[in-house]
């Protein structure tokens, strides 16, 4: 069975129950730990009559592909990832609400990358993340339990062509921010707190240059220290929080 059908790590099994339990077929808990977190769990995993099992600690492993696991792993059905046509009905739905904020990153391969930007993405209200299908991380258990949980709150959209995407999203009324370290105005310059996509690009190569030519705008984060640039993953959540700054403040 793929990795894909696996949730580990308390947090992200534990947010799972409780968000969408019908998701969830079976726990697996490690032998031996009965402390306060694992009670907790057992207790919402019963609440939602989840079947639980104690294995070995080598079992886990497996099903965790050597992850720190914290002693537990779920089998999941895994949330289906969105298409673009889905995400462009989702913005029409919610044209008279608050304006939309959207993350795409520009092939992205570092699973841990790719969940820590969807935890980011959950935690500033950001409708979707947006990746590209081919020579991208996609989602994995690795990602999920990096996001802790919020794999499964925020829709991960893949997209077979991710500058014909952000073509679509700037015709449906979004502004396309894309963000380069080298990049003169800095991203407190740029209005971020209406519709926006914030685009970032892959570890090492930065924006492509296809995707480069469909931003508005290109920014950077202000930086006083030696190191030229950020982790994707640190820039876009910093992007982010800006985005929701100035939500606030207005």
């Amino acid at each position: 069975m793929s990795d894909q059908n696996f949730v580990h790590g308390l947090h992200a099994v534990r947010a799972l129950i409780e968000r969408d339990p019908a998701r969830v077929l079976r726990i697996e808990l490690v032998r031996g730990r009965d402390d306060a977190r694992i009670a907790m769990l057992v207790e919402a995993a019963n609440a939602a009559r989840i079947p639980l099992e104690r294995v070995d600690a080598q079992r886990l492993e497996r099903l965790a592909s050597g992850a720190v696991h914290q002693g537990v792993v779920a089998e999941i059905r895994p949330q289906a990832p969105w298409s673009e046509d889905r995400l462009l009905a989702a913005l029409a739905a919610r044209a008279s609400g608050s304006p939309p904020l959207l993350l795409a990153l520009d092939g992205v391969q570092d699973p841990h990358n790719l969940g820590a930007c969807l935890r980011s993405a959950d935690a500033c209200g950001a409708l979707a993340v947006i990746i590209p299908k081919d020579r991208a991380a996609q989602m994995n258990a690795t990602v999920r339990k990096v996001a802790a949980g919020a794999a499964e709150t925020t829709p991960l959209v893949v997209v077979t062509n991710l500058a014909r995407c952000l073509r679509d999203l700037k015709e449906a009324g979004l502004w396309v921010v894309g963000a380069d370290a080298g990049a003169a105005q800095r991203a407190d310059q740029v209005e971020l707190h209406g519709p926006v996509v914030l685009v970032l690009g892959a570890e090492g190569s930065g924006l492509r240059q296809l995707t480069r030519s469909h931003c508005d705008f290109i920014v950077s984060l202000p930086a006083q220290g030696a190191v030229e640039s950020l982790n994707v993953s640190v820039a876009a959540g910093m992007l982010l929080y800006e985005a929701v700054r100035q939500r606030l403040t207005r």
